[in-house]
Order: structure tokens, then sequence, then C-alpha cells
């Protein structure tokens, strides 16, 4: 489908005009300024001079947002699980080993990149054609992820996040016996002050709550069903290893002689939020992948619950 350009049209009530224009197109604020600044809004017929221009009550205003403009990263047709797609979002299983977005060392190969060959009705995030990652997975995390296909549906979506509507859990096998069959992890994260290439426990660092729970004790492993509230930067990584467990297969937190397994032994495995249009409850589910149940069997986790935790 070929981007397109629209139009929102309504009356000044007494606000700014950019807190009026954002709720009317569904973008974010800062999107509406740009617009406002780039000459797209027009008040009475005349162009806005600024965003915070409140215009009198019952002053006719007009929004003209161009058509979103092509996305930087090129489409390339790499294989991609899409479990769900509307024309508002998609639920997609990122693989283990596959980073997000481009970036420098990474400039193809990316989800990003195979989202843009594999969606259909992309509407375009902050005027560029392009995905909207609602929360991101590590490169070598794999499972579940979210995306927005437009603005409206990545401000929805957003909010959910910001407001812990979004209910993520994960697997992890981490390293030895957990001491008890549940805890709740709250212990602010910061980037490390002795490696800046790590995380860490920071008391001046921004809030982070993890949740987890046992579900089967191993040779010297234990598998958790882990739960986070908050989004922080290697989260489930920094707080397993925190306790003394971190995540088994971990090149970066992990002991130097950890268990031996296939990868990082983390998966997003459930994913819950309500559609940013319709409003329902959406639930989906990611059994792990081949390399992640044979770790799990090949450090003496119950058969009948890895075969459980496989069913589609």
């Amino acid at each position: 489908m070929e981007p397109v350009e629209r139009s929102v049209e309504g009356i000044a009530d007494g606000r700014r005009l950019d807190v009026m224009l954002a709720e009317w197109a569904a973008i974010t604020r800062s999107r509406a300024a740009a617009l406002i600044a780039d000459g797209h809004c027009l008040v009475s017929g005349k162009p806005a001079a600024k965003a915070g221009t409140v215009p009198a009550e019952g002053t006719p205003v007009r929004l003209d947002i161009p058509a979103p403009r092509p996305a930087e990263p090129q489409p390339q047709d790499i294989p991609l699980e899409i479990l769900y797609q509307d024309d508002d979002l998609a639920v997609v299983i990122k693989p283990c080993g596959m980073v997000v977005h481009p970036a420098a060392g990474n400039e193809d190969g990316t989800l990003v990149n195979a989202l843009l060959h594999a969606m259909d009705h992309l509407g375009g995030i902050g005027g560029v054609m392009r995905p909207g990652i609602v929360h991101r997975l590590d490169k070598d995390t794999s499972g579940l992820l979210l995306v927005a296909k437009n603005d409206a549906a990545q401000l929805a979506l957003s909010r959910q996040l910001q407001e812990r509507e979004i209910e993520k859990h994960y697997l992890a096998l981490v390293e030895g016996t957990m001491p008890d069959p549940a805890g709740r992890i709250d212990q602010p994260i910061a980037r490390s002050k002795k490696d800046r290439k790590k995380m860490a426990v920071d008391p001046q660092g921004r809030e982070a709550v993890t949740e987890w729970s046992v579900l089967a004790e191993g040779d010297r492993c234990t598998l958790l069903d882990v739960h986070i509230l908050t989004g922080r930067t290697h989260q489930i990584r920094v707080h397993t290893r925190s306790l003394g467990h971190p995540v088994c297969g971990d090149p970066i937190y992990g002991f130097e002689r950890g268990l031996k397994v296939p990868r990082l032994m983390l998966h997003a495995w459930t994913l819950a939020f309500r559609h940013p249009v319709r409003g329902d409850a959406m639930r989906f589910t990611a059994p792990p992948p081949p390399a992640f149940t044979a770790g799990l069997a090949g450090h003496g986790i119950p058969q009948a619950l890895i075969q459980e935790l496989s069913r589609p």
C-alpha cells in the first residue's frame, strides 16, 4: 500500500496547538510540534507560528500530515514468524541472535529489515515508513515482540507499557538452586560505572522490578517464570546475577565456569495487552525454540514440563 498524506481539522478549544493537535491526530506532542514548525498547521487559514500558540476558542485549525518518508533500513526477505497482524499491530517471534534495530556493526539482517519486507498495511511512525518497536529484546534473547504499524497504535501501546498494563513473562534457566519458590527483585538499574558495556544494580539508577517463580529444578540449575514490571536494559540478566543466579549461557553476566548450554537461556514466553484501537484483551504464547529446549533437557529439567511448554 502506497503511503498517503492525511489531514485533521477541528475548532480550537483553548489549549496549546501541539497538545490539541497531538490528541486529534493521535501522534506525540513532539511530532505535532515538528509538523507545526515545518508549516503544516493552518490556523484560520494561515500557517501557525509556534507549537505553544493558544488560538482563540472557536478558531478553525487544520493539520496536514505528509505521507511517511521511506525508511532508511531496506526491506530484506529474512524468515520471520508473524503470529498475528492487523492494520494496527503485529506480534512476531524474534529468533535468538537477531538484532532488533540497525546500528553500527549491524546495518542489515535485523528484525526491522525483516519487518519492512514482511508486514502489510504499514502506516508509518513519526513520519517515516517504519515499524514501531514497542519494547525490545536483547540480541540473544528469543521470543515475542510487539510492533506498532502507525502513530496511533504506537502511542496507545507505549502508554500501556508505561502504565504497566502490558504483561510479559519470560522463561529463564539460571545457575544454581533458588532459595525460595518465588520472589521479587526491586533494585534500580543503571549503566555500570566500572564497565560502560554493562548494566548494574545502582541505588541512583532507574526503577527496575522483576518477579520470579520456580517452574522446575534441574542439575545445578533452575527454570524460572520471570515477570518484568519495568523494561530496563538487561533487566532480567542483571537482577538474577545480583541474586547470585545468573542466566545460563550469559556471556556478559554469567559465571566464568557456568553450565554449558547451546545459547543464552532467556526466552520471551507470553505477552498480554489490550488492542490499541478495539480495546479487547489479547494474549500470545511462543513455545521455546529447539536449542532452548535442548538446553533444558540436557540439564535435568523434566521432559513432561518441556513438552508442556512446547505446546503452541
